[in-house]
């Protein structure tokens, strides 16, 4: 979670390097799709800012600021990310749909393609039992219905469908998705 400037700056930093701007300025003023983007993510991480600090009454009208530009984003680009959710080294690639609400926690360094959602299997799932951790690679069109424990260093399919725990170090793919390959097994030959 974010609570400190220090922290934003960090998590802005690792934001900034996952999207791997060569030219960062021109995707600023180009309203390039990288560009766009990272201001979704850039706003998301100051609202999660401006809701975890200690609250001062000038605050609120920062974070009520951040809340409201956060919506109309999640309109505008049909992203839906909850805050305080997912770890330094978000990678949003491509406009289109996103759905990232039903879970616990994500680890750093995810990046994610279109029309990915992470849903839940039954209206009574508990969204707390669902965590993804680090250096998470989700294709497009993927679909993981929690509770799942998704493991660090997993590559999702396109179009796959994530019914199960994944242990770390895999790729996976399919409807429901099995192990296509074991990473922690290959070696540098």
């Amino acid at each position: 979670m974010i609570c400190t400037r220090k922290e934003l700056r960090e998590w802005l930093q690792a934001d900034h390097n996952a999207f791997g701007f060569k030219y960062p300025l021109l995707a600023k003023f180009s309203w390039s799709e990288n560009g766009t983007m990272f201001a979704y993510v850039r706003n998301l991480r100051y609202l999660e800012y401006y809701t975890n600090k200690a609250q001062k009454p000038w605050d609120r009208l920062f974070r009520l600021w951040h809340f409201i530009k956060w919506r109309r984003m999640n309109l505008k680009h049909q992203l839906y990310i909850k805050p305080n959710c997912v770890g330094p080294g978000l990678h949003i690639v491509h406009h289109g749909y996103r759905r990232i609400d039903s879970v616990k926690s994500i680890g750093s360094n995810l990046t994610i393609l279109p029309m990915v959602l992470i849903g839940k299997k039954t209206p009574d799932a508990d969204i707390d039992k669902c965590t993804i951790g680090n250096n998470v690679y989700i294709g497009a069109g993927a679909v993981i219905m929690n509770p799942v424990n998704i493991g660090d260093n997993v590559i999702i399919g396109a179009g796959s469908v994530v019914t199960k725990d994944v242990p770390s170090n895999c790729i996976i793919a399919g409807n429901p998705a099995k192990i296509i390959r074991d990473l922690s097994n290959t070696s540098n030959d």
